[in-house]
């Protein structure tokens, strides 16, 4: 265990990222329980691992006392003196008690702990690389579907992408390439579990800010999303320049930006609407693509009544109920979709 071993060692931080020192705290921690077991348990041992050289020695810490009761454990003011005449009753003496053989034995002993404070300590730095970066994409690579489980290799480890969290009839084919939303990073006995999403809303909002600009740079900000992953998916947003259009930022150029998204998302369909502050102008430009006549706000109940001309009734509500669905979901409001000539029927009434 000399330069090679810490030469290994180097490599190892290079690698894994683990630090040379967790690794020798763990080396020390092995080659005690390594001479405990070979050569007795009832001494307070203590081993140093040279960090330069790799020597290692084994010390025998003792406590000074005047009258010696437990000869493993404690020693004689007088023999504490032989060594350093400096010493006083109480102080700790750390004699050298390496034996000839202990290289060979601790090294069977403990490679075993070793290897595991290893793994321990990837899966650590893995843990902290990961956990912060929960709420962000990731691309992966799919390693297997097991059990309608989805694996993707994330390059240091793999993730999962559950059943719960897959878009309905989308295909996971074993060496595709895939964009996932990072949903949760947990401590596990066996390492870091990273749950991954394709259907939470934060995917299409992380997909946006990757490919609007404006959005990345805080000119157009995201307010709300509501998604039914792998059909259809309304965006509202708005911008803080007067001088800056937040849809068609959103757009892009013939719409190469909105394009790209739907896309990676399988061609799942995507409102991008423009937030206002009047909430019945909102919950307007909610229902887009079809033209709202009149909105009537009922604050108290937090619910709203949209006219909408009797050939866009369809329109408005969607096909089994899904843009006013949407819309409800986007805004935060109970949304009442009525024709025109159902209103004027019931004012009439």
């Amino acid at each position: 265990m000399k330069a090679e071993f810490i030469q290994a060692l180097e490599e190892i931080e290079k690698e894994k990222g683990i630090s040379k020192d967790i690794i020798f705290d763990a080396l020390e921690s092995a080659l005690i329980s390594g001479y405990k077991k070979n050569f007795g348990s009832s001494q307070n041992v203590e081993v140093e691992i040279d960090r330069t050289t790799g020597s290692v020695k084994v010390y025998s810490n003792k406590t000074i006392v005047e009258d010696v009761s437990d000869e493993f454990l404690e020693i004689s003011l007088d023999e504490a003196k032989e060594i350093d005449s400096k010493y006083e009753v109480d102080d700790i003496v750390k004699i050298e008690i390496t034996p000839k053989n202990f290289g060979r034995i601790a090294a069977q002993t403990s490679k075993q702990v070793v290897m595991q404070k290893i793994k321990e300590a990837e899966r650590e730095v893995i843990y902290e690389e990961f956990v912060n970066r929960e709420n962000e994409i990731v691309t992966g690579m799919i390693q297997r579907v097991s059990k309608n489980m989805v694996y993707i290799d994330l390059g240091k480890t793999e993730g999962v992408l559950p059943p719960s969290e897959q878009i309905e009839n989308e295909n996971y084919e074993q060496g595709d390439r895939i964009k996932v939303y990072i949903l949760e990073v947990k401590k596990t006995t066996k390492g870091p579990q990273i749950i991954l999403s394709r259907s939470h809303p934060g995917l299409v909002k992380r997909l946006f800010e990757l490919e609007v600009p404006e959005i990345h740079d805080g000119v157009v900000d995201i307010y709300a999303i509501s998604r039914e992953a792998g059909s259809r998916t309304k965006i509202a947003v708005y911008s803080k320049d007067d001088n800056v259009d937040p849809v068609g930022a959103c757009v892009g150029f013939k719409g190469s930006r909105v394009k790209a998204i739907v896309e990676e998302l399988n061609g799942e369909k995507i409102d991008i609407v423009i937030w206002s502050k009047n909430v019945d102008k909102f919950i307007s430009n909610s229902l887009s693509p079809s033209q709202v006549l009149k909105v009537e706000i009922d604050e108290r109940e937090k619910s709203a009544l949209v006219v909408v001309p009797d050939y866009q009734l369809s329109l408005a509500i969607g096909k089994e109920g899904q843009n006013a669905r949407l819309a409800a979901k986007l805004t935060n409001w109970k949304i009442d979709i009525k024709s025109e000539g159902q209103y004027k029927e019931e004012m009439e009434e």
